[in-house]
């Protein structure tokens, strides 16, 4: 069972770590609001779809559905649409200051935006299908619980990390210049994340 364990925290940290349209949003709230309680909806919005994903990929659920053509073709219009919005709305988006706090998104546009960013980025449920799904084959039982159950755990923490470091962030930048180049970043992110989910289309 331990090495179930050690192998799911391994390979949720090795998905989850790299800088992804979920992870650049979760830590621009984190950066925005003005108290952290206020980023709170968009972490536990994120690890909860993070943790059905998972649970989905160990069941095999997902496989299934990715092998529905229609539905494969669906996901992936949707979520080059909404990333491509996404971007123009960030790129767009202006840094809030101590005078313009009440701009930071509410906990319902926190919930969807979070909720989308996650469920409809096509290129993270292949991640996750690929290779968290594939890799609890090879267990059974009580096992393969304490695989999905460490991938889980490393999806809380690392959001409730993220939205933390980012706080510490928007106490330091009193001026907003960082948080308007982070925007810039993250729909550049955005964009190109949907570019490459075109180009993954054309391949079908």
């Amino acid at each position: 069972m331990l090495t179930a364990i050690i192998q799911g925290i391994i390979l949720a940290a090795g998905l989850i770590l790299p800088l992804g349209v979920q992870n650049v949003f979760v830590f621009n709230q984190g950066v925005t609001q003005p108290k952290f309680y206020r980023a709170l909806p968009v972490i536990v919005t994120a690890a909860l779809c993070d943790t059905a994903l998972i649970a989905f990929a160990v069941l095999g659920v997902s496989v299934i559905l990715f092998a529905v053509p229609a539905v494969k073709t669906i996901l992936f219009a949707a979520g080059i649409a909404f990333l491509l919005y996404m971007g123009f709305v960030t790129w767009r988006s202006k840094p809030n200051n101590s005078a313009s706090r009440d701009e930071a998104l509410s906990p319902r546009r926190q919930i969807a935006f979070a909720a989308s960013v996650s469920l409809l980025n096509p290129h993270a449920i292949l991640d996750t299908v690929g290779v968290i799904g594939t890799s609890s084959v090879s267990y059974h039982g009580q096992e393969r619980l304490a695989f999905a159950l460490a991938c889980i755990l490393v999806s809380w923490i690392w959001f409730f990390m993220l939205a933390i470091v980012g706080r510490q962030v928007g106490k330091l930048d009193k001026s907003g210049r960082f948080i308007l180049v982070l925007n810039k970043c993250s729909a550049v992110i955005m964009w190109g994340t949907a570019v490459y989910l075109i180009s993954l289309i054309l391949r079908f």
